[in-house]
């Protein structure tokens, strides 16, 4: 069965993500917590405004480097764009395997956002494990090859106990 691609999922988070580190007065509460590994290197986005009151880190690390240092918000944010702009995703249906690691050539990211924006009737969740494509091609290709040893979403919406798409 062919994996299921997310441009309309991606298409949704990315604006939500920005008017976060934009506007967040727009926002009731959130809870954020981004994960991205690129290029050898790594990006940590956690923002959580709970009873008026926020708590925010941005760390990361770059290529070959062994400490976490602290990143302007500014910096991550981007970081996070830039991922989400990329061509096409495919996400995780579950997590790995034992052993299976994700190809680090490929760009992944583990997104836990949870928000209810200000008069809206109830808060919003996502809990996925994406990986990003320049395209499609790229994206299916890899799919391919990784067939049977990565768990793969194939049916939408996913709606597992841990991962899910928005509730």
């Amino acid at each position: 069965m062919p994996p299921a691609l997310y441009a309309d999922l991606i298409a949704d988070l990315r604006p939500l993500i920005a008017e976060l580190g934009e506007h967040p007065e727009r926002f009731q509460t959130w809870d954020a917590h981004l994960e991205l590994v690129a290029a050898g290197g790594l990006v940590v986005l956690k923002s959580k405004r709970e009873k008026g009151v926020v708590d925010s880190l941005f760390w990361g690390r770059a290529p070959k480097a062994e400490e976490n240092r602290q990143l302007p918000e500014a910096t991550a944010f981007a970081a996070i764009d830039r991922f989400l702009r990329l061509g096409a995703h495919l996400a995780l249906a579950d997590a790995l395997p034992e052993g299976a690691v994700l190809d680090e050539a490929y760009p992944h990211c583990a997104v836990r956002f949870s928000y209810r924006k200000k008069g809206a009737p109830k808060a919003r969740s996502l809990s996925m494990i994406f990986i990003a494509f320049n395209d499609e091609a790229d994206a299916l290709a890899y799919a391919g090859r990784t067939a049977g040893t990565l768990p793969m979403v194939v049916a939408r919406p996913l709606m597992g106990e841990k991962l899910h798409e928005w509730r």
